[in-house]
C-alpha cells in the first residue's frame, strides 16, 4: 500500500495506533521534566512504538526500531567516543528518539552527543528537571496500548459494518458512504485504467478531487505524500482496482488499517457480485445517469464525475436514448461492439437510459439509426431519441425528453409498429397527452367521456374503441385486427357509442373520445 499527495481538511479523525515524538514531549509528565529538543527538531514526527529505559552502552543491539530511549547517560560519562557510538548504535537501530535526563552524569547537554545525533537525524531530548522514567514510560507505554486498542477497536468496527452491507446485499455506493464516514475524506474506486468506478463522502469535497482527476490519478499510482492512501484490490494474484482515501487526516497508520478493511470488503463484494444485480462499473453508470435524469444535482456539478468515469466529454455531441424491452448487458455489448463511448443505466424494470458521446464530425443521426438496427436485430426493442445536445448542461432535458417518448410508444396500445428510433415528432398527440396525464382537470375529462365503458368495465369494448381510433376509424382494418366479421364489428361499435352516447362518425365527438382514451391509457400506464 502506498499514499499519495494533497491533504484536505476533513476535521477530526480517531487516534492513530502510535505517538509521534513531538506528541510524547508533550504529556504532562514529560512537560515536568522541563523538555529541550538539541538534535533532530525537523524529525520529531516519527512514530513511536514503545519506550524504554536502558542504560547499557550497547542498547542498540536490543532495539527493533520506533523505540524511544530514556536514559541518564551515567555508563557515557566521560568516554566521548562511546557517547558518539552510542548516539550512531541507536540510529543504526531505528530507534525514534532519546531522552537524557540531566543530573551527576551530565549536569548540561553533551556537545558530542548534540552532534552526533544531529548528523545522523536522531531526535535528541535532555531534561532539565529531574523526572520519574517509570511513571513517564507508564504514561506513554499506556496510551500507547490505549491507541492500539482504539485502532483495533474501530477496524472490527469498520470489518463488521461492512460485512452486514455486503450480507444485505447493498450496493457498492452504501459500502464506499459507510468508509467515508469513518475516514472523513472523500473515497474513490477506480481499475487499473484510472476509470472511476464509484466515489463516497462530502459532495463538494468529491468534485475537487474528480475535477482534477487526470492528474491525481497519474500521481495516485506513483509518488507518496501526505494524506493519500491506496489499497489494491484483487484476488487469485490478480488486481483489477484501487481504493483511495483521498486527504486523510488522521494518523497515516490508522488510515492504512482503514484503507486495508475496506479494500478486504470490496474485494468480498466483488467475489459475491453474481448476487448483485449490477457490476461496480455498472452502478457506477447508474448513479450519474439517474442524478442526470432527476435533476437534483446540477448537471455542471456532475460533469467531472462523468469525465472521472471514462466519458468523453469535451467537444462532443451529447445524444440522450432511451430503450424499453432490452437486456442490460446487450446493450453494453452493442455500443462496444459499434465503438460508441456511452454510459447505460436502468430507469425502471423495463427502461433504460443510455447516452451516446460523440465527436463533433460524427453523423449522429446514422450512428443512432445504426445502434438501434443492430439492437433490433436480436431483440424487439423501442430505442426513442432526444435531439442531439453539443452542451452537456441540456443533456438532462435531453435523458427525460426521451423517457418521455419511450414511455408514451409504450403506452400505445394498437399494432402499429413503431419507428426503428422514435422521437418526439412521432408520438404526436400521444405525446402531449401522455405530459398532462397527471392534470386533474385531464383526468376528469377522461373519466367523463368514457364513462358509459369504465362505469360497467368492458375490456373488449375498449380494445375494439382503441383499435378503431388508431385506424383512422376504418373498420375493415379493425375487423381484421380482431379478427371479426364486419357484422360483428358493427354491433360492438353500435354498443360503445350508446354507452358513451357518441356519434363516432362525427370527427369532433369521434376526436373528444380519442384523446379521453389516450389519457386513461397514459394514466393506467
Amino acid at each position: 500500500m502506498t499514499t499519495t499527495s494533497q491533504s484536505r481538511d476533513t476535521g477530526p479523525q480517531p487516534p492513530g495506533p502510535v505517538l509521534s515524538v513531538r506528541q510524547v514531549l508533550t504529556l504532562d509528565r514529560v512537560l515536568a521534566g522541563e523538555p529541550e529538543v538539541v538534535a533532530g527538531r525537523d524529525r520529531l514526527d516519527r512514530p513511536v512504538r514503545w519506550v524504554h529505559v536502558a542504560e547499557a552502552a550497547d542498547v542498540g543491539v536490543m532495539l527493533s526500531g520506533g523505540e524511544m530511549i530514556l536514559t541518564t547517560g551515567v555508563l557515557l560519562a566521560g568516554d566521548e567516543a562511546r557517547q558518539a557510538e552510542y548516539i550512531r548504535s541507536l540510529h543504526r537501530a531505528e530507534a525514534a528518539a532519546v531522552v537524557l535526563g540531566l543530573g551527576r552524569a551530565f549536569p548540561a547537554p553533551p556537545e558530542v552527543m548534540r552532534r552526533a545525533a544531529e548528523r545522523c537525524g536522531l531526535p535528541m531530548v535532555v531534561l532539565h528537571r529531574p523526572s520519574p522514567f517509570a511513571e513517564l514510560t507508564e504514561e506513554v507505554q499506556s496510551r500507547l496500548v490505549r491507541r492500539k486498542f482504539a485502532a483495533i477497536s474501530m477496524s472490527e468496527s469498520v470489518r463488521t459494518a461492512l460485512t452486514g452491507l455486503i450480507t444485505a446485499g447493498a450496493p457498492l455506493r452504501r459500502l464506499l458512504d459507510e468508509v467515508a464516514r469513518h475516514s472523513g475524506c472523500p473515497v474513490v474506486v477506480t481499475n487499473l485504467a484510472h476509470r472511476v468506478l464509484g466515489t463516497a463522502g462530502e459532495r463538494s469535497a468529491v468534485d475537487d478531487v474528480l475535477r482534477d482527476w487526470d492528474r491525481i490519478a497519474r500521481q495516485a499510482g506513483g509518488t507518496a505524500g501526505d494524506g493519500w492512501i491506496r489499497a489494491e484490490l484483487g484476488g487469485r494474484g490478480e488486481r483489477w482496482g484501487r481504493l483511495l482515501l483521498c486527504g486523510y487526516r488522521g494518523e497515516p497508520a490508522t488510515g492504512r488499517l482503514l484503507a486495508d478493511r475496506a479494500a478486504e470488503a470490496l474485494v468480498l463484494h466483488r467475489m459475491l457480485g453474481g448476487t448483485c444485480a449490477h457490476s461496480w462499473e455498472e452502478q457506477s453508470a447508474q448513479s450519474l445517469l439517474t442524478d442526470l435524469v432527476s435533476g437534483v444535482v446540477p448537471a455542471r456539478q456532475l460533469l467531472p464525475r462523468a469525465r472521472a468515469a471514462g466519458l468523453p466529454v469535451n467537444r462532443r455531441t451529447f445524444v440522450p436514448l432511451a430503450v424499453r424491452d432490452s437486456e442490460p448487458g446487450r446493450l453494453g455489448r452493442t455500443l462496444r461492439l459499434l465503438g460508441l463511448p456511452g454510459l447505460v443505466a436502468e430507469l425502471t424494470d423495463d427502461t433504460h437510459a443510455v447516452l451516446l458521446s460523440l465527436a463533433r464530425d460524427q453523423d449522429a443521426e446514422a450512428l443512432t439509426a445504426h445502434f438501434a438496427a443492430r439492437l433490433r436485430a436480436a431483440e424487439p426493442a423501442v430505442v426513442a431519441a432526444a435531439a442531439a445536445r453539443t452542451a452537456w448542461e441540456d443533456v438532462p432535458d435531453g435523458l427525460r425528453e426521451a423517457r418521455h417518448v419511450a414511455d408514451a410508444v409504450a403506452g400505445s396500445r394498437t399494432a402499429l409498429e413503431p419507428p426503428a428510433v422514435v422521437r418526439l415528432r412521432d408520438v404526436r398527440l400521444r405525446g402531449l397527452v401522455r405530459l398532462l396525464r397527471d392534470d386533474p382537470q385531464v383526468q376528469s375529462f377522461a373519466e367523463r367521456e368514457l364513462d358509459g365503458l369504465l362505469s360497467e368495465p368492458d375490456p373488449e369494448l375498449l380494445d375494439v374503441l382503441r383499435t378503431y381510433l388508431a385506424t383512422g376509424r376504418n373498420k375493415s382494418r379493425t375487423a381484421l385486427l380482431h379478427h371479426v366479421s364486419r357484422p360483428a364489428l358493427y354491433r360492438r361499435l353500435e354498443a360503445i357509442q350508446t354507452r358513451l352516447g357518441v356519434d363516432l362518425d362525427d370527427f369532433e365527438q369521434a376526436a373528444s373520445v380519442h384523446i379521453a382514451l389516450l389519457a386513461h391509457d397514459a394514466q393506467q400506464g
